[in-house]
Formats: C-alpha cells, structure tokens, sequence
C-alpha cells in the first residue's frame, strides 16, 4: 500500500434468485475484474449468494445447502485472486438461521459475520427468517470457520462487515468496529428504493463515515431480484470521512461498469484524523466483545485513479464556491465585528497597495462596519507609494477605497525610507533586503501612528500562504491589530475577491472592473522598483514559488500530516500537464526550508479568525519550536529521488 491508499470496489451483479450457481458465477466473474484492476477488497450485496426476495424459500433445506456449499465453490474459484470477497448468504448455525456476510481470501473463509439488526417493519419482514445475532466475541462452526463479530486485520489494514439495517439504526455495530481499529466498513444491503430513499441513503453513508472517521463501502442489490413488491436500484456508495468518493448510478447494472463501483481510499488520510482528534476512542485487542481476525495478503501499489484537486482550499464546484466565499466573508467579518464591538470601536485603518491581501481586508472591513451600522467614512484606507509602486496598484487601490465610500489618505514613503537610509548608511542602490523591509516597516509604522490618532484599529492583511513561507517583514506587515486574513490561503484570496467583483457587477460596474484588475495583477510586494515601461518587476511567485503549489503543500502536510515523499507524489498527478517532476520537487523544498525556518514569524502573529481547517496560530492549531531541525522532512523527500 504506497502512500496508504487502497482500492476498494461494491459490485451489484444481476442475480437470479434462488439460482445459487448464476450467482456465484456472477460474483466470481465481477470479482476477476475487480482484481484485473488491482483491488484489494470487493464487497457484494446482502444475501447476494440466493438474492434477497427469496421469501420463505429461505426456509427449504435445498437452498441453505446450496448456498453453504456454493460459499466453499466460490472460494475455490476465485483461490488464485489476491483480492478479498465479501458476499452474503444465509448461514445456519446451532439450529438458528442467520443473515451472514462471509469474507474470503485466495481460497480461505477468513471469517462469517451474522447481522445484528433484523427489521421487521413496513415492507421488511426478515424476522420470519432470520434471528438477530446478540452473542458477543468469536464461536467456531464445525467447519471450524470464525463465526461472529469481528474486524479483519491484515498488515495493519482493519476492517470490518456490517449488514443492511446495522447501518439505519441508532447505534450501529460500525461503532464498535471502528473503536476496534476498523478503517474501512463495508456494508452489504438490499435496499429497496421508494420515492426520497436515495438522497437519504446517500447523506446517511456519508455522515456515518464522517462520524466514524472511516471509509464506508455501501453495496445495494440491483436489477434481478423480485419485483413482485418492491424495486432495487443498486445504488453504490464508497464514502471517506463525510465525503463522497463515487456513487452508481441507480437502475443501471446491465453492463460491468454499471455494476461496479471503485474508489481508492486514503488509509492514511483516516488516521491522521483519528490521531488529531482525541475523542475517537481506539481499543484494539480490548474487552469490547469483539475480536480480531488477522490473515496474511499482499495488496499491490496502484496508479491512483483517485481525484486529487490542485486547489484543496478551494470548492471544484462553482455553487459550492461562491456559497463557501460567502460563508468566509462572514466568518472574517463576524470576527472583526465582535472585536470593533467588543472595544467600542468605530474606525479601522488599512493599508491598500492594489494588491489581493489588502482588497481582501478591505471587502471584510466594509462588510463588517455595514454588520454594525458603522458610517464607512470610518474605514481609512491607506495607499503608501514608496519605490517600487505602479500606476496600475496604485490606481487600483484609489478606485476600490473611492467606489467604497472610504477614507482615502495617500502618504508617500519615499522621503522617510531615503532618511531612514542615510541614518543607517545604506546604499540607495543595494536593493538588498534591507532596502525592501525598510519600506515595509515604514508602511506599518504610518498604520500604527494613524491608528493613535484616530482611536481606530490596524486591519491586518497578510494571509495563510504568507504566514507559511514566512513570506512577510518581521514588524512590518507581519504586524497589525487584527489580521482578518490569517487563516485564508492565498490560492482562496483570489477567488474571494473575484467574488465581490462577481457579486457587484451590477450595483457598481467601476467598482467590479478594478476588484476583477486586482485579480488579474502578478502578485508582488512592490519594493523594487518597476521596470522602465511602469511596470511590476517584483514577482513574488518567480522567486518563492507558485502559490497554488505551496497551497497544496501546505494543505496535505498541516491538515493530515503526510510525509513530504507522498505530498510529492500526489502533486504529481494533480499538477500533471502544468508542472513537471522537477518543478514540482524544487517548490516543495523550497517550501520545506522556509516552513521550518520561518517559524518565529508565527510564534508572535496577532489575533485573527480561524476559518478553515487549516490554520497557523500559535494560539489555535498550530504549536511548533521556533528552532525544530527540518532534516526529517528534507530527507523523506530526498527519497522520491532514490
């Protein structure tokens, strides 16, 4: 399993019911694709090995025999595949018939795992077959197979079987299984389908993913079993913590890939959340009545099939976007509200250069200072040319704070930074970093002593990117009195502002045109001066990396911790066709370094809202020594290069 991830698959084959030999050789058939694809668990649906509708022809001894001999049939069939089968049955045992999943691996029943719950309400009536299993641990049956509840464990890789109705109930048996170590579960059903089912089967299997911090593998009967009274969709659903991986389509098993569903899941992924939260409650080997079944498999390496998108901070879906950034302009400007509230505030200051940061700070101020019927004249938006201001930012900057209805104050740097230079002997023409941060530092000073004497608040601008890469002037824009952009990325900073832009096109043309420019203008601090025709020479992605690359460093290392070498090789598929192997491992270096290195920066950072679930607050999610050595994390990635 490189990198954790493992591919699983739900198969809805077109049974006959009561013909045990079609459908085994309908399983087997769907189980050889599944393995010619490199899976290493497919899962069936319930009672799959008779189908379900068999009604009281469960109770003829002709078709029990026929499906217990027919288990130990598809098990020597399939003995030369590596991947694991998990198919339903009905099992008798002690005198008592139950409702069995039976997982089977290169010719071995591994395990049988009988239901808990039994419905017997509305159209459900299996009580008149079936009883409901209560004992607790493992039995052996006298063909000396494990009979009970258990997780499944091989190599590190758990998980477990529940079925049907185990799933709709109030305390499911997952729960258990997962506080015994199960990573993924798998859930064999046949649920039949009645106007609404799907869309709550659907929010069910994905909230009891999210619930259980695993990944849910729901198959449904389909096409073939009786519709004397009811109908079945075969709708498939592989969920991973409270998202949708892949869903079939309803009605529409005919062909092999109708009927089955793949999705690789991210074992990893699973326990790094498990690890950060210390709520979920592990008891591996404990007295939960559950036992653990181990058995040896090799599962192989796959070419990831899994979707990974380049920008993880931001929705793929257009109306999941713009109801996200309406979510985050509130959030931002909930937190600014309560603090200007709080201190009986009624002016803010802010330091616009045209560029995203600061028309993101200022979009949040205004909508805060609206929340609290505050006269925006309140807002004093700053532009601070210094040497390496152009036309283009500058204007930009005016525009926006004018369309807004702001304070407008222009204060030239110029003249203080030249003193400031000559007090410490530096060159005007070393454009080294001292000549940059001077210029910074000058900036944030003019906020600050505004802020004295307006009685007002210093809007902090600079983002999460930023605070990553330590990409900000040490007390200089580094610092303010509240940064409302702290926890937004820079990749989500731009689509934000292109949302304002979006949502004020019609109320205010002049005022969308300029956001839409800031856009579309090159990042960059503007220290250094333009180049001759006025232009930006200072292009902060052409010296510390593209942002939508550290975004997605950033992502996967805070969010889930994963090592460098699998942030790599998942950067790989996702940046495919825009940057190659080699890009992309210069960057993350990069952004390995200076991660490490800058952290003294976040040590010290104001207050701010925490928005996302990826955040650097010293005060919040994020606590790291100033002074921790990066070799660990420089080494691993050294290894995609071995």
């Amino acid at each position: 399993m490189l990198d954790g991830f493992i591919r699983v698959a739900a198969a809805s084959p077109k049974v006959r019911v009561g013909d045990v030999d079609h459908n085994i050789s309908e399983t087997v058939r769907l189980a050889r694709k599944a393995a010619s694809k490199d899976c290493a668990v497919i899962v069936f649906p319930e009672l799959g090995l008779t189908g379900y509708t068999c009604g009281d022809l469960f109770l003829q001894k002709a078709l029990l025999d026929k499906a217990r001999n027919g288990l130990y049939d598809l098990a020597n069939m399939t003995s030369d595949l590596n991947t694991v089968l998990i198919v339903g049955l009905p099992y008798e045992l002690g005198g008592k018939l139950y409702n069995v999943a039976a997982v089977i691996h290169q010719g071995d029943i591994i395990g049988i795992v009988p239901k808990q719950n039994i419905p017997n309400y509305s159209e459900f009536y299996e009580l008149r077959h079936f009883t409901p299993y209560t004992d607790d641990g493992i039995i052996m049956t006298e063909d000396d197979v494990c009979f009970g509840k258990a997780v499944f464990n091989c190599a590190g890789f758990y998980f477990a079987a529940e079925i049907c109705e185990d799933l709709w109930v109030a305390s499911s048996p997952s729960a258990d299984y997962v506080k015994n170590g199960a990573q993924v579960i798998f859930n064999l059903s046949c649920s039949d389908e009645i106007i609404g089912k799907a869309k709550y089967r659907r929010d069910l299997v994905k909230m009891q993913s999210a619930k259980l911090m695993a990944a849910y593998v729901y198959c449904d009967a389909g096409l073939g079993e009786s519709t004397q009274d009811l109908v079945f969709a075969g709708h498939n659903i592989i969920a991973e913590n409270g998202k949708i991986l892949a869903e079939s389509k309803r009605f529409a098993n005919d062909s092999d890939e109708d009927a089955i569903l793949f999705a690789d899941i991210d074992i990893e992924r699973l326990e790094a959340d498990r690890r950060r939260s210390n709520t979920f409650s592990s008891d591996v080997n404990g007295d939960s009545g559950i036992d653990i079944i181990e058995f040896d498999a090799e599962f192989p390496d796959i070419e990831l099939e899994r979707h990974i998108s380049r920008t993880p901070f931001v929705p793929e879906s257009t109306t999941d976007l713009a109801a996200r950034c309406e979510d985050i302009l509130n959030m931002q400007a909930a937190g600014l509200y309560t603090r200007l509230k709080a201190i009986n505030c009624s002016k803010a200051v802010i330091g616009l250069s045209g560029g995203l940061d600061s028309t993101l700070a200022l979009i949040v101020t205004i909508h805060a200072f609206d929340k609290l019927g505050l006269d925006r004249k309140g807002i004093i938006g700053v532009t601070m040319p210094g040497f390496g201001t152009t036309a283009r930012t500058k204007n930009n900057s005016i525009n926006i704070a004018e369309e807004y209805g702001c304070t407008l104050k222009e204060i030239s740097i110029s003249a203080a930074v030249t003193q400031h230079f000559k007090d410490i002997g530096h060159d005007m023409e070393d454009h080294s970093v001292t000549y940059e941060n001077a210029q910074a530092r000058e900036r944030t000073q003019i906020l600050m002593d505004l802020a004295n004497q307006e009685g007002g608040l210093v809007i902090g601008t600079g983002d999460l990117s930023e605070l990553a890469l330590g990409w900000a002037t040490y007390n200089g824009d580094h610092m303010s009195m509240y940064g409302v952009n702290c926890s937004i990325p820079k990749t989500l900073v731009r689509y934000l502002v292109s949302y304002e832009s979006t949502r004020t096109a019609e109320t205010s043309p002049a005022l969308s045109a300029a956001l839409a420019d800031i856009v579309a203008t090159p990042v960059s601090p503007e220290l250094l001066p333009p180049t001759e025709d006025g232009k930006i020479s200072q292009k902060t992605e052409e010296t510390v990396g593209p942002y939508e690359l550290h975004d997605f460093f950033l992502y996967y290392m805070i969010r889930f911790g994963f090592a460098p070498s699998k942030i790599y090789r998942m950067a790989l598929i996702a940046f495919d066709g825009v940057y190659d192997a080699d890009t992309i491992y210069k960057w993350e270096e990069t952004f390995m370094r200076r991660f490490f290195s800058q952290q003294f920066k976040r040590s010290c950072v104001p207050d701010g809202p925490k928005v996302g679930t990826v955040t650097l607050s010293p005060r919040g999610d994020w606590r790291m020594p100033s002074d921790a050595s990066r070799n660990v994390w420089l080494d691993d990635l050294k290894t995609v290069k071995e």
